[in-house]
């Protein structure tokens, strides 16, 4: 049992440009399948579906199907100009839904990381009748939340083109999220993109120009304090971006969100702490919804 790299030209929706769009994607299927959902991971700025492997291993050893895709301008998929994919919240909420239909995930749990990992909990509010279980780990979800200067400097002109064309940006970014070493061999699968294109970097400028984060997060905190859908969220607490009180506070809003913390995890926690990770998901996956 492996994980399976695939691609997939996905038709766009209309408000879309671009005809069609390149997604890239990371599978697993268990040999002994639960009667249960597919779970679909999805990652954060810097990061790619490669950051999931670990987990999505263990996912398929306990009986679950795992499908991870790299965000399109992001790690192996397509690198759309910003003239014909908006990169905004809107957009990339669109072509997820074209993505899903493509690779006929109608039902399924989702997790998400990280700042553009955010888009995905706003796909859920947005349609919670796909939705079996929510699981989010270290991901913005209040309206006070600031992008970090490392993240926010590749969205200023000038600044930004050089920043991008550098893939040692990826180094910077993840190891200082992460607070740990990557091993270069892991570090060159995230840099490889950065090598083989210019248009990786000018996609990111696009990413972080676009995030429109102050409304995404409007949405996201007032959706989750009312939302009716089973939610877990795991935060590392030394995280140097986001604070977990905003986190624990919103849990704290809704009887349907529960709060574990990972006490020296920091903002990729999948990176490090999958084997502490992958049992806290799992066990959740596998309640039966009321």
């Amino acid at each position: 049992m492996s994980i399976k790299e695939n691609s997939i030209a996905v038709e766009s929706k209309d408000s879309i440009p671009e005809k069609s769009l390149e997604w890239f994607y990371r599978e697993i299927s268990p040999e002994n399948p639960l009667d249960k959902p597919p779970v679909l991971l999805l990652h954060g700025i810097l990061s790619q579906s490669f950051s999931w492997c670990e987990i999505m291993v263990e996912l398929a050893n306990n009986g679950f199907k795992a499908i991870a895709p790299d965000w399109i301008g992001c790690g192996y998929s397509g690198k759309v100009a910003p003239s014909k994919f908006g990169y905004t919240p809107d957009a990339y909420i669109e072509a997820l839904s074209s993505f899903l239909e493509a690779v006929k995930l109608e039902k399924f749990s989702l997790v998400v990381q990280g700042f553009l990992g955010s888009v995905g909990i706003q796909y859920a509010l947005r349609n919670p009748q796909q939705i079996e279980h929510l699981i989010i780990l270290n991901t913005p979800m209040s309206p006070s939340v600031k992008l970090p200067w490392t993240m926010k400097q590749c969205g200023i002109p000038l600044l930004g083109d050089m920043i991008t064309q550098d893939p040692l940006l990826v180094d910077r970014t993840l190891e200082g999220g992460s607070g740990f070493v990557i091993s270069d061999e892991n570090l060159n699968v995230y840099r490889k993109p950065f090598l083989q294109t210019s248009a990786t970097g000018r996609a990111l400028m696009g990413i972080v120009k676009n995030l429109k984060l102050s409304d995404s997060m409007k949405e996201v905190e007032s959706g989750l304090a009312k939302s009716e859908l089973p939610v877990q969220i795991i935060w590392g607490m030394e995280d140097p971006w986001l604070d977990s009180e905003s986190a624990s506070k919103l849990a704290n809003t809704n009887q349907n969100i529960e709060f574990t913390s990972l006490k020296e995890a920091k903002h990729y926690p999948q990176e490090h702490f999958s084997q502490e990770i992958s049992p806290m998901i799992i066990n959740f996956l596998r309640r039966q919804n009321v």
